[in-house]
């Protein structure tokens, strides 16, 4: 078996390829699965206990020695390939484009990074959700609307699972499995029963936020939300809080954003109001804490949810949600960036 561990790195030195398909063929010969080196750790089980030491350490050097070789000429190959293309003035130019981020995950990452430095964690959770962390944690009463199936996605009508509505299923998820304080952000794909058109889609993108601990109030929330449109859009953004009911918050609001568009003047876009609903929002309804198992006697928070899109669409201009989807390079190739 010496003889073999020997005769093998004497191969492996003198070694040398004129292609590198050649150094491929090598590596597959000597590492691969039927390989040489498997077949000496195939016959290595048979090595009486006292001679195991000396052999495994002669095949461990042999196969460094395979590997190192390999890297060295991998790296040779391509230095010399480089400097030939860099050599040959004749070689036609590459025209190859730099791709680019789609608009969505630009401004979910701007949307992450603005509430980063508010401190909030990024959660996630999944997709195919049941009924539970949908809706019924969210204070969400059995006859209401959204669990009908004209809203809904449901994979199993039956055992109530389906896919989730809005990520507001994270967040339940976060408070079952964590005790105050908590402050994410839960950004996600969801998904919604209705017809696809300029202003609305079955899927989209939403990014919500939950801060719960002692003493939180309405006042936080309502900076924290001013922080983060001065942040998006520009020092000059004012926002707006108009009263709104959701299920799972008390008082609950809607937030509406200076257009930026008109500055507020009124066009088209904005309908003449000079302003944007961008987001939901308030807090945290009791009855939510209490069935996520939190004391709400002691703890407080605010939640809100926003659409990925709406957002995109303010920041960019863009009038019709099925351009997110068409995946066109003319509208794509539009937003340059390395972020």
């Amino acid at each position: 078996m010496i003889d073999k561990i020997n005769q093998l790195l004497e191969t492996v030195q003198a070694f040398q390829p004129a292609t590198s398909a050649e150094i491929e063929e090598f590596r597959i010969r000597m590492l691969g699965k039927k390989g040489a080196l498997n077949a000496l750790f195939e016959e290595f089980k048979q090595v009486s206990v006292d001679r195991k030491k000396e052999l495994g350490g002669r095949i461990n050097t042999l196969k460094m020695a395979v590997q190192d070789k390999i890297a060295a000429l991998k790296a040779d190959w391509e230095n010399a390939d480089t400097e030939q293309r860099n050599d040959d003035l004749s070689r036609p130019g590459s025209n190859d484009r730099l791709g680019t981020r789609h608009p969505i995950s630009l401004v979910k990452n701007q949307i992450e990074e603005i509430f980063k430095r508010l401190g909030y964690t990024v959660a996630e959770g999944p997709e195919i959700e049941d009924d539970w962390h949908v809706f019924s944690a969210l204070n969400f009463a059995p006859e209401h609307p959204a669990r009908d199936m004209q809203d809904t996605f449901f994979v199993d009508k039956e055992n109530e699972i389906l896919l989730r509505t809005h990520t507001s299923s994270i967040q339940v998820r976060i408070m079952e499995n964590q005790q105050p304080p908590i402050r994410v952000i839960c950004p996600g794909r969801v998904f919604r029963n209705e017809a696809i058109s300029a202003r609305a889609h079955c899927i989209f993108h939403q990014v919500e936020g939950l801060y719960i601990d002692e003493n939180v109030s309405f006042a936080d929330l309502k900076q924290s939300i001013l922080y983060f449109a001065k942040e998006m859009f520009g020092e000059e953004a004012r926002i707006r809080f108009r009263p709104s009911y959701f299920p799972f918050t008390e008082p609950s609001a809607e937030v509406d954003v200076s257009c930026n568009l008109c500055a507020g003047a009124g066009c088209n876009v904005c309908k003449g109001t000079g302003w944007l609903e961008i987001m939901g929002c308030g807090m945290v309804d009791p009855h939510v804490l209490e069935a996520c198992g939190i004391d709400s006697q002691k703890y407080t928070g605010f939640a809100f949810g926003m659409g990925v899109e709406r957002i995109a669409m303010l920041k960019y201009g863009i009038r019709d949600l099925r351009l997110y989807f068409e995946n066109d390079l003319r509208f794509l190739s539009q937003f340059d960036s390395v972020i």
